[in-house]
């Protein structure tokens, strides 16, 4: 198989089986509760971090969070950052319906981006995945940039879109949900940040 077909496998591999951490919950939550273009821009930022990741492991600078001394507080500060992101969400006063005075107090566009990309970058298993892909990768394609190129391109581009895909799902079902289950819905996506973060501080201190 060639780099474009071996991409959009591992794409589809990694939404499907490797899709379920904080992003995904961020991402239901945020479409279900924002909308769909909110939702959308999120998807922009996770994606537009995973090219950042990408990026930063054939330039070496992922070296710094593979030394030992340096994993814990890589693992607190990310910890910390899901756990924020979390409570806000548990937080979040469920809206019923928009009005003019709530299309004022929507939040820039940029919000939801910035969102996602640090979301996704705060996860260390992303980082450590990427890791591994883009070693696995380099030698499988012998160093070969342009097929690095066609691959990558393949893989983040089929993230990408099957994140759209849960968007425009998230999306279509909000007209089935009441107040009541959108509540829970942002108080199971706090609770499941919030977990998940503490699992990563905790993980850093065993580890070191």
């Amino acid at each position: 198989m060639g780099p474009l077909i071996e991409g959009i496998i591992l794409g589809l591999t990694l939404a499907i089986f490797f899709g379920f951490g904080p992003a995904l919950f961020a991402l239901l939550q945020t479409t279900i509760h924002r909308g769909f273009l909110s939702g959308l821009l999120l998807a922009i930022g996770i994606f537009l971090s995973d090219m950042v990741l990408v990026a930063l492991c054939f330039l070496g600078a992922i070296q710094i969070i593979s030394k030992p001394e340096n994993n814990l507080a890589f693992g607190i500060i990310s910890g910390l950052v899901l756990i924020i992101f979390g409570l806000v969400t548990y937080t979040r006063k469920v809206q019923l319906e928009e009005s003019e005075e709530e299309n004022i107090k929507t939040p820039w566009f940029g919000t939801y981006i910035l969102k996602g990309f640090f979301l996704n970058i705060a996860n260390p298993f992303v980082w450590i995945f990427w890791m591994g892909v883009v070693v696995g990768m380099t030698a499988n394609y012998e160093a070969n940039v342009e097929s690095m190129f066609v691959f990558f391109s393949a893989t983040l581009l089929t993230v990408l879109s099957t994140d759209i895909l849960k968007c425009f799902a998230s999306y279509k079902i909000k007209g089935f949900l009441t107040p009541k289950i959108m509540l829970w819905i942002n108080r199971v996506a706090g609770i499941g940040l919030v977990l998940f973060g503490l699992f990563l501080i905790g993980k850093a201190f065993i580890v070191f």
